[in-house]
């Protein structure tokens, strides 16, 4: 989808610059032509010299350049592009494109573009949660600008948390993604997919809960790779930090019930992926906050839960064509798996062992075996993007095929 894609790529000054240069070459890897504007800013983390021995192409810096102007001129450079991508897009160039500055080179060919806009903001943690950046991305959001990431994880300045920019094949999925819906294309055009995703919260009293270690990264990353391959997609979360993905539809959770009844409303659908773990009892809810008495122990009264696996799987006009469960397990990995496939009779198991040691729960990576009819695959040790992206291809063979 990215053939012949011209992209006008703006680099602002973040220390995510020095990943320019790797996102330049898969690009035009794709066959996209690039070409790049540098903000005085960005030229501190990479060289005009290495974007335009990359790119093929000059790279853009001064607004009062003579020449450039005559030979190029900031509003055909802005124009001419099929899509503007900001990366990274530090809080300063965000504000600055809400306010419609237009101060130099990079913001006068926002400010001046009809094309439409992709931004991957890159900032540290405290910037990003800030209050006016939260308003202005949901400013820029209104204005069609779509987003790539941030993702949470460790930050140059030494920090942890969400504003670390989008990795390379993220942005690159979410370009491709951006051309296909433009376009209608993909192998699953046409078909509906409900995703859940993240744990569950299960009140106790106005401020406990139980819950789970699930960090929603694997649900989330399922619902991008679906709607990349062109499928409509919704995807109910609990609660997660991770963001939104964009063009996908987001409805938010918090307990098992909130969730079976989101699915429900979302049905019918063609495909079910139930990513999320979801938390098999609740409590009895206290209306006001337990006090601790020395000596006692309080008892919790847990009732079970919706399955909304075995649910979605029973027979019926609204069951979706495939349904896939995930399995969580610390022992006996494939014959829980396969023991849970024919309890809740659904059609596929992702299992993956989430036992102490192994990092699938909150981490970047996962080790899965796909669970059919058929038999058992193994697939290696995959970032969790690569793992839904897998997934996803696999979904798409499957319908095909029928």
């Amino acid at each position: 989808m990215l053939e012949n894609r011209r992209i006008l790529l703006i680099v602002a000054g973040g220390i995510a610059a020095v990943k320019a240069p790797d996102l330049i070459r898969r690009l035009r890897e794709r066959g996209a032509s690039v070409r790049c504007i540098l903000t005085k800013a960005g030229a501190h983390f990479v060289t005009p010299l290495t974007l335009a021995a990359l790119s093929g192409d000059k790279c853009y810096q001064d607004l009062f350049d003579l020449k450039d102007e005559a030979e190029m001129g900031h509003i055909r450079l802005s124009r001419e592009a099929d899509i503007i991508l900001v990366a990274p897009a530090t809080a300063d160039i965000m504000a600055k494109m809400v306010a419609g500055q237009a101060d130099d080179l990079a913001t006068t060919a926002l400010l001046a573009t009809d094309k439409p806009v992709m931004i991957a903001p890159s900032m540290n943690v405290m910037m990003w949660t800030h209050p006016a950046t939260q308003a202005n991305l949901a400013t820029l959001k209104s204005r069609d600008v779509r987003v790539v990431g941030p993702s949470a994880g460790d930050l140059a300045c030494g920090e942890v948390g969400n504003g670390r920019m989008a990795e390379v094949p993220e942005i690159i999925a979410a370009l491709t993604r951006f051309f296909q819906k433009t376009e209608g294309e993909g192998p699953l055009k046409g078909l509906r997919a409900l995703v859940t995703s993240g744990p569950t919260h299960e009140p106790i009293d106005p401020v406990r809960y139980i819950a789970n270690r699930s960090s929603g990264k694997q649900g989330h990353a399922v619902a991008v790779a679906l709607a990349e391959l062109g499928a409509s997609v919704t995807l109910v979360a609990g609660p997660t930090q991770e963001a939104d993905p964009d063009g996908v539809n987001v409805i938010h959770v918090e307990t098992a019930k909130q969730m079976m009844k989101a699915c429900s409303e979302a049905l019918p659908c063609d495909i079910a992926v139930c990513a999320a773990a979801v938390a098999d009892w609740s409590p009895e809810k206290a209306l006001q906050k337990m006090k601790k008495e020395p000596g006692k122990t309080p008892s919790l009264t847990l009732s079970e839960n919706p399955d909304i696996l075995a649910t979605l799987s029973q027979p019926g006009p609204t069951r979706p064509q495939l349904v896939v469960g995930f399995a969580a397990e610390t022992e006996n990995l494939i014959e829980n798996a396969k023991a849970k496939r024919a309890k809740k009779k659904c059609d596929w198991v992702v299992a993956n062992d989430v036992s102490p040691g192994s990092g699938a729960f909150g981490g970047d990576s996962n080790t899965v075996h796909l669970v059919t009819g058929t038999g058992v695959e193994s697939w290696p040790t995959l970032r969790k993007r690569a793992v839904a992206e897998r997934l996803a291809e696999r979904i798409a063979t499957s319908f095909q095929r029928q």
